[in-house]
């Protein structure tokens, strides 16, 4: 379905390429070898993601009532905002993520896991460093650096886990049977190579005697841009070109700009970190080269906007009634509008009125919760039947997690960038003094609409949480026919 070979001849593929070269029982094999390290990792995932949301309506209720437990000093605001990025960000994404990886590669080379094991001993491993590094967080003790908060002993923990998942996910790939790469594999081989080098960097460089002051600076967020634009990036739209084509059935629109989408890519995207540091105290050429090769990522932004929305063509209605799809495609267009914002926050003239605001916040949400956990649920949605052996349990359930994570969400994003926009427009205007009153009055209805939408998504998660559960449980719909919110022909009904 998403195959995209190394030379292609042609701009699609033919629609029943995955089906009829894959059987059944194949498939079913590699599912069974894959069980145990994928649900490991999707369960520890999930908890993670629980903790993240409490972490995160208690900085939303901080910033609109700072004496919220302003007397507890592990839950002071400035404490819990790292732990809550941490644990969002290597808890939650890189867990879901690894997962949805491992499958993957397993799916698409028709490769079964052997000694499964070892990836769970890989996880284990992250998440024990993880852990003592959200609990040094709270107690105070980081490297004072925004992205690179938990200490050197938590990291080394979490490479050594890293590691092992990584290499077992190599090994996948070396002993594929399917020759011809896939596009979703091109992306995901990209990212296992990427985060071990820049989150290696990063924390070796800190350490560094002659790294000081603003060279730390430049590459906290040097790490910070790899982490959101290619890491998580990167098993996004891997799985977004997976799930796209194989739940509506057609073959990824074109070879051509699949290809010229990861190329430029791969090449511009690890040099757009000095974005964040513009106006600065570093060389004015750096941030040049990263607001420069922000601009050339366009050709990536609309290659693949094009690619995903046009392999959908004609097959919007499936929106209506798959869950995979609805909350995938969601993610998609997520990507898009978030890379848009991200590319007019680079410019010089932009950075100016948001730079000391909470508007980069809102571009992370967009990235990190509307665009890749959204995928990722949909991915989840989409593997756990075919692990577990029955279908999910309700509907009702897949439908108030996606309203309640799109909804809450969106409306997180949009109170941060409003928000930042407003309080940048007040700060640069000749009036300052009168305007900032009123972008104050306008802030607190933005903090009330940030804690409901906190409250929203706190609800989708627990919903998507006990759904989980119930599955592992095997408490479900038969297998066979797949829970759809609607059969498929009803809209025509309307």
């Amino acid at each position: 379905m998403t195959a995209v070979a190394t030379a292609p001849t042609s701009t699609t593929a033919p629609a029943s390429a995955a089906n009829t070269s894959y059987p059944a029982v194949e498939r079913a094999a590699v599912d069974a070898s894959a069980r145990g390290p994928v649900l490991f990792l999707f369960g520890n995932g999930i908890l993670w993601l629980m903790l993240a949301t409490v972490l995160g309506l208690i900085t939303s209720i901080q910033l609109f009532s700072p004496g919220f437990l302003a007397d507890v000093p592990f839950l002071s605001y400035g404490r819990i905002w790292p732990a809550f990025t941490n644990t969002l960000s290597f808890g939650w994404c890189s867990l879901a993520g690894l997962g949805v990886t491992i499958w993957l590669l397993a799916r698409l080379g028709r490769v079964q896991v052997k000694f499964g094991s070892v990836i769970i001993t890989g996880a284990v491993f992250w998440q024990v460093g993880l852990t003592y590094g959200i609990i040094s967080i709270l107690a105070g003790k980081t490297t004072g650096l925004e992205g690179l908060e938990i200490p050197t002993g938590s990291a080394v923990l979490m490479l050594v886990g890293y590691l092992l998942i990584a290499l077992w996910a190599f090994m996948l790939f070396s002993f594929r049977s399917q020759t011809a790469p896939f596009i979703s594999v091109w992306y995901l081989i990209a990212a296992l190579f990427w985060f071990p080098w820049s989150f290696v960097m990063a924390h070796a460089a800190h350490v560094l005697p002659n790294v000081t002051g603003v060279v730390q600076s430049l590459v906290a967020a040097w790490a910070t841009q790899n982490f959101t634009n290619i890491w998580l990036t990167s098993i996004g739209l891997a799985t977004a070109y997976y799930l796209i084509p194989k739940v509506v059935n057609r073959p990824v629109h074109s070879y051509n700009l699949a290809a010229i989408g990861f190329w430029s890519f791969i090449i511009f995207t690890g040099l757009t970190g000095a974005v964040r540091l513009s106006g600065g105290p570093i060389p004015a050429w750096i941030v040049t080269l990263s607001i420069a090769s922000s601009i050339v990522l366009l050709v990536q932004i609309v290659t693949v906007t094009a690619n995903l929305v046009l392999t959908m063509g004609g097959q919007y209605h499936m929106v209506y009634h798959s869950p995979t799809i609805r909350f995938t495609f969601f993610g998609a267009i997520a990507y898009s509008v978030s890379s848009v914002i991200g590319l007019l926050a680079s410019l010089r003239s932009v950075d100016r009125l948001v730079h000391f605001t909470q508007f980069s916040n809102g571009q992370t949400q967009l990235v990190v919760y509307c665009f890749f956990s959204m995928v990722i649920f949909g991915a989840i949605y989409y593997i756990l039947p075919r692990l577990v052996g029955c279908e999910w349990l309700s509907s009702s359930m897949i439908s108030l997690h996606f309203w309640g994570s799109a909804y809450g969400g969106g409306l997180v994003a949009l109170s941060l960038l409003v928000g930042g926009l407003l309080t940048g427009s007040a700060l640069s205007s000749p009036e300052s003094e009168a305007r900032f009153v009123q972008v104050m009055d306008i802030s607190t209805l933005l903090l009330l609409a940030r804690i409901g939408g906190w409250l929203m998504m706190g609800a989708g998660h627990l919903i998507f949480g006990l759904h989980f559960l119930l599955m592992l449980l095997r408490i479900g719909q038969p297998g066979g026919e797949p829970t759809l919110f609607a059969p498929i022909g009803e809209e025509e009904k309307h």
